[in-house]
């Protein structure tokens, strides 16, 4: 051991790993943006490895427990996120796994039909209503692993990607730690699907980990599910006296700690309660300790309060925790072209448009953001790409586009590119943008309003 000015450490011998698989795309992180990258990659012809820490895919959709897909509609009668994030929606209901208002009903503005989808968060805004999901988690689950492997993807659950393996300013594969030991796999083009962007330090891109303290994305959750619950009879008085509701949800922060917001499932009697709880890093391991520790005591005040005082709760039970902690913003790549609040605000669209996310702007502002392709790719490293809320953005843009099906679609567009690359046998950067958009286009992915280049 020795000291320095990081403190005491250990010099680690060196030692060989053992490359267990080689694949044309590895994929690290199997939440929506990894998920759908992976899936994109395998359908494009690509060997594709997909490796996840967990024992299920998802993420934050099913062991984050957010079980929410909001905003795949801007209001009007069109969507503009569909792709794979609708292929999740086609498969769950053939199952009875998730609850959204019918495609004949976007875009209304009729008080039956609102007054409706009032109750259901998200599904309504500026009096029109939006496609947004209530899913299933645990059908959730079952339909990703099939799509996964009817794709051929190659699955290594219970790894955990841990560091980048890079050759001459391009990556080469990754490490994995597993019960199975400390293993590698190589491949062609890498994908970080991490939401966290956890390979881009060993990676040696560069990012951006600062975040505004005052916006959602820089606070932590755990979610929680309560079951026995009547949704409809909460829903009823929470629009018959919203007074006395306001009142009750000021006085159950001051309870519980923290805020706490009782949301609406694909059943009538269970509802996931999200919370946000401000000062903590989604990569500091204690803070991630803490969060565990501290969201379980708030969950039981917060439960025992919902019980004595809004009606509906009254037979209720606390269901499950999340097996994943909510994480909302963390490490951002610096990417070719980093998207702005500007680029928000004025609704910046741009050739290599690969994603476009309905926003949540006042009336009279541009309702769509434009994701560049540019900002899934590294300003410098080769052989990787990033899929999700990782993308190059500023705190602003990062904050609003990094919901669920944000991720998907921008993983879709990340898969898909690594395995068009891989065909015409050049880096990432290179790949005609045009070419990528026509497969998306292909693939069921609208871009509206991006005016796309005359084709070959």
């Amino acid at each position: 051991m020795k000291s320095g000015l990081a403190g005491r450490t250990i010099t680690e011998s060196a030692k060989e790993t053992k490359v267990c698989y080689e694949a044309d795309v590895v994929v690290v992180g199997g939440g929506p943006g990894g998920h759908s990258a992976a899936v994109a990659a395998a359908r494009n012809g690509a060997n594709t490895v997909l490796v996840e820490r967990y024992g299920h895919l998802g993420g934050m959709a099913t062991g984050g427990l957010v079980i929410l897909i909001p905003h795949m509609s801007d209001g009007s009668k069109e969507q503009q996120i569909a792709g794979l994030c609708q292929e999740w929606i086609d498969r769950l209901d053939a199952i009875g796994g998730a609850l959204h208002p019918k495609r004949e009903e976007l875009g209304s503005s009729d008080k039956k039909v609102v007054s409706h989808w009032q109750r259901y968060f998200s599904a309504v805004v500026a009096g029109r209503v939006r496609q947004t999901v209530c899913v299933d988690p645990e059908l959730l689950k079952c339909v990703l692993n099939n799509m996964v492997e009817e794709a051929g993807v190659k699955l290594f659950l219970h790894s955990w990607g841990t560091q980048a393996v890079v050759d001459k300013g391009k990556v080469q594969g990754i490490i994995f730690e597993s019960k199975s030991g400390r293993q590698a796999i190589l491949g062609k083009i890498i994908i970080d699907g991490t939401g966290d962007g956890d390979l881009l330090p060993s990676a040696g891109a560069e990012f951006d980990d600062m975040l505004n303290r005052e916006l959602r994305s820089s606070m932590l959750a755990l979610v929680f599910r309560l079951g026995n619950v009547d949704f409809n009879k909460f829903s009823d008085f929470r629009e018959a006296e919203p007074k006395k509701y306001d009142e009750l949800m000021r006085e159950l922060t001051k309870v519980a700690g923290t805020r706490l917001l009782a949301l609406p499932s694909s059943r009538n009697d269970v509802v996931w309660v999200n919370n946000w709880i401000p000062g903590l890093s989604s990569t500091n391991v204690e803070d991630l300790t803490r969060i565990e520790i501290d969201v379980r005591k708030m969950m039981l005040l917060g439960h025992d309060f919902f019980k004595k005082y809004f009606p509906g709760f009254e037979k209720s039970f606390i269901l499950d925790t999340a097996s994943q902690t909510g994480t909302r913003g963390s490490r951002r790549l610096i990417g070719e072209y980093i998207v702005t609040k500007d680029d928000m605000h004025s609704g910046k669209k741009h050739h290599d448009t690969i994603a476009v996310i309905p926003r949540l702007g006042p009336q009279g502002e541009n309702p769509h953001v434009y994701i560049p392709y540019r900002s899934l790719v590294p300003d410098k490293i080769e052989g990787l790409l990033v899929a999700g809320r990782s993308f190059s953005s500023d705190t602003v843009v990062n904050n609003m586009v990094n919901l669920i099906p944000h991720c998907a679609a921008m993983g879709q567009a990340a898969g898909t590119a690594a395995a068009l690359a891989i065909k015409q046998g050049v880096n990432p950067r290179q790949l005609d943008y045009r070419v990528l958009q026509d497969t998306l286009l292909n693939q069921g992915v609208p871009l509206p309003g991006v005016e796309l280049a005359v084709r070959r």
